[in-house]
């Protein structure tokens, strides 16, 4: 069985916001780099907050990053310390297409779809009258038993 859940490696979000940083040259904020690797990685890979922030932290504790207040949150630039951190330590993959190449091409539109349902279902929760709630359950239902009668066909 082939998984096509991204591989991150330890230190890839630490990279990500180094290399990130080092291209955007502005200050960014936490959020608006997890919006720009997971578009970077073409949808495959969206750190979590759980990990962004403490990396932050840690880098601006180390003397790599810059934080300053602005307009209510936190924004990061890299020092001239930082630069070299980076340039140091150059790759020829960015941490977003190393991580986006672990997970198999004919698996990334299927990534998307469901990417792409979860946008729909998250519309339909906020919005959606009773009679389409209905109708969206029982698509769900069938969709869920069309899968695994995909899955039993291969057994």
């Amino acid at each position: 069985m082939r998984d096509f859940a991204p591989r991150v490696r330890k230190g890839d979000v630490r990279a990500a916001l180094l290399s990130l940083l080092g291209e955007a040259r502005r200050p960014m904020n936490g959020y608006q780099m997890i919006q720009d690797i997971e578009e970077r990685s073409g949808g495959v890979w969206r750190p979590s907050p759980g990990s962004v922030y403490p990396a932050l932290q840690q880098l601006e504790d180390e003397g790599l990053l810059a934080g300053e207040e602005s307009g209510g949150s936190r924004a990061y630039r890299l020092t001239e310390r930082g630069r070299g951190h980076l340039s140091e330590r150059a790759q020829p993959l960015s941490p977003w297409e190393q991580v986006a190449g672990s997970v198999p091409e004919d698996r990334h539109e299927l990534r998307l779809l469901w990417a792409q349902v979860g946008e729909a279902f998250g519309h339909l929760a906020r919005t959606a009258d009773d009679r389409q709630v209905a109708a969206a359950k029982q698509l769900l239902r069938q969709t869920r038993r069309s899968i695994f009668t995909i899955l039993a066909e291969g057994e």
